[in-house]
């Protein structure tokens, strides 16, 4: 007979859990494991003058470790509803560092494309991390603590471009990025192996109805549907930027490097803040003025993005839009998410990261697709147009919602 897994220590309570340091230990984390997602955007030019490929070509690398996100989202995290989350974490943790090294030898694009792939699904623990973190966290403060674990996720995204490029310029090779990542890692499992509660699980483990219950939640819960839409319309027009960007300053008139490439992720980090304002203010119950706002800032920053290939002054101001639209929205659509079924808000974050994954790993291609066939600006057309569209599906939303609120109110009197 196999012995039990220890339950949680009685002691540890979610105050002890979610202290304001581990709390940003959970933050530190989620930005380390998003970032193996966006060491390569930087990077584009040198791997593709390493392996022989163009720079469009290369981008599609950025595409490869989003899909490999989305396949963790999908079939790894809503394995934290009823397993060990610990021990989950541990597994998947040295998952990722095989992945980083693998990633630091590869000697031809299909090698480090696999690794992508392998490195996107293994940084997928970072939302059994977020998942966790809503669970232990009570209702009046929920959005708060996953704002603050969201900023640290969100700065790991802009950050990485920084870091990348800025250690690929001065060791002089992309194989270090990797390199270093993986020891990273390696130290950030050691820190959460030591204060993570060494949970009993929750249910007994049935893979094929874990799965199948992914559908029963799509279907009963139609905010859920809302915001995955709009988490993909969000990350997408994000993906469109970030892997654009490169495109755009790599060649006339900026022909920048790659460290000064990875420097535009310090303009866009300042919007990263963004997501712990928007937390605050979903807990007081603006979520819906939030939305507004930040899909409004989002759209304004497209239209100065677009005159990026003339102006730098601009195009910064662009970004720090942008980035504020986008994360801010995330966050919103979050506070709202984990109010849903708390019975099973792994396979919520499942549905709702999957949803924003498939629209960033569609946004990096059309990056690539866009600007190979018109140019900066198509590109801008098609970023832009993303925004657009969840403002109008909104207006619609709020409309039909208006409508019904009216009757009702008519019906009553």
């Amino acid at each position: 007979m196999k012995p039990a897994v220890p339950a949680a220590p009685a002691t540890l309570d979610a105050s002890t859990l979610l202290s304001a340091t581990r709390i940003l230990l959970f933050a530190l984390s989620a930005g380390v494991l998003v970032a193996s997602l966006y060491y390569v955007q930087p990077l584009t030019s040198m791997l593709a003058a390493s392996f022989g490929v163009s720079v469009p070509q290369a981008g599609y690398l950025v595409t490869a470790t989003q899909i490999g996100y989305v396949l963790g989202i999908v079939f790894l995290v809503p394995l934290s509803d009823v397993l060990n989350r610990r021990q989950l974490l541990t597994w998947m943790l040295i998952a990722k560092i095989a992945a980083l090294l693998l990633a630091a030898t590869s000697q031809n694009i299909i090698v480090f494309a696999i690794a992508s792939v392998l490195m996107g699904i293994t940084a997928s623990a970072l939302m059994v991390v977020t998942a966790m973190v809503a669970s232990y966290a009570p209702d009046h403060s929920r959005g708060r603590m996953v704002g603050t674990v969201m900023t640290g996720l969100l700065l790991g995204i802009l950050l990485a471009r920084t870091v990348s490029g800025t250690v690929a310029q001065i060791s002089g090779g992309w194989r270090t990025v990797y390199v270093l990542a993986a020891i990273v890692v390696a130290a950030l499992l050691l820190m959460l192996r030591r204060i993570l509660p060494n949970e009993a699980p929750r249910g007994k483990l049935q893979y094929g109805k874990l799965m199948a219950s992914l559908a029963d939640i799509i279907r009963q819960e139609p905010l859920l549907r809302q915001r995955a839409l709009f988490s993909g319309l969000g990350l997408g027009t994000f993906s469109v930027f970030w892997t654009g960007l490169t495109f755009l300053l790599s060649g006339a008139p900026y022909h920048y490097s790659e460290m000064q490439i990875g420097l535009f992720g310090l303009a866009g980090a300042t919007g990263a803040f963004a997501a712990n304002t928007a937390g605050r203010m979903a807990d007081r119950g603006y979520a819906r003025q939030a939305t507004w706002l930040l899909a409004v800032a989002s759209l304004a920053g497209w239209a100065l993005i677009g005159f990026g290939a003339h102006s730098l002054v601009l195009l910064l101001v662009g970004i720090v839009l942008l980035d504020m639209g986008v994360m801010g929205l995330q966050v919103t659509h979050q506070s709202i998410i984990y109010k849903l079924a708390p019975h099973a808000r792994a396979r919520v974050t499942t549905v709702f990261i999957a949803g924003g994954f498939i629209g960033a790993s569609a946004g990096s291609a059309l990056a690539s697709a866009s600007f190979a066939a018109g140019g900066w600006l198509a590109l801008c057309a098609v970023g832009g147009a993303m925004p657009l569209l969840l403002l109008l599906v909104w207006s619609k939303y709020r409309h039909t919602q208006r409508r019904l609120e009216r009757a009702a109110q008519t019906s009553i009197t």
